[in-house]
Formats: structure tokens, sequence, C-alpha cells
């Protein structure tokens, strides 16, 4: 039976955002990041070790890099490529739906 992206999801208004490995291989790690209208805490930005790739599945998202001026609006579909490094933040998750996320993060060095 094929496990589904849209099942399990976390109950709307939840306060943590979900995060679940669907595969994890050496040098490749893919997760499904659920949230329901959580952002980065204020001053905070990822600075990943890892090169990662995300497609926004479901809802909408304000992705802020720290080198641009504007967070970039996404919208179901969109992706992009997060180098390894490159410091960002979500500004902002659509409140009352659920935003789902599809990250694929190259591990180097394995």
């Amino acid at each position: 039976m094929p496990d589904n992206l849209y099942a399990a999801l976390p109950p709307l208004g939840t306060t943590a955002e979900q995060f679940t490995d669907l595969l994890n291989a050496p040098g490749l790690r893919i997760e499904r990041i659920v949230s329901t209208g959580q952002a980065s805490p204020p001053g905070f930005w990822y600075d990943q070790a890892e090169d990662e790739w995300v497609v926004l599945i479901a809802g909408e998202a304000l992705l802020h890099f720290a080198d641009e001026p504007e967070p970039r609006h996404l919208r179901p579909g969109d992706h992009l490529d997060i180098a390894a490094g490159r410091r960002h933040r979500v500004d902002w998750t659509k409140p009352g739906e659920h935003t789902i996320w599809l990250a694929i993060h190259r591990i180097r060095g394995e």
C-alpha cells in the first residue's frame, strides 16, 4: 500500500510544524514539512550544511533569503534550490490551511 503526502496531517491550529522523513539514504534525505500558520521566530535564520531543493505542494508561504530585500511568495508548484549556507527563513504560512512542503536535502560528504 503506498503512502500519501496528504495523509496524517496535523490538526489546523497546531502550534508546531510537523517534520516527517520520507526517505533517508546515504547523502540524501527527503522530508515532508507541514505548516499550519507557523513562521520562523523573529531574528532566526536557517543556515544549513546541506543543499536543499524545496517545492510547495499545498498552501502559501513567504520565504525570505538574507541576501534579498523582499521575501518570495510561494504557491503550490513553486520550487527552488537553496544552496548550503544560504541563510533563509519562513516569514509566513497561510493560517487556517495546511502548507505542505516537500524538501530534498543533499548531504555533502556522505
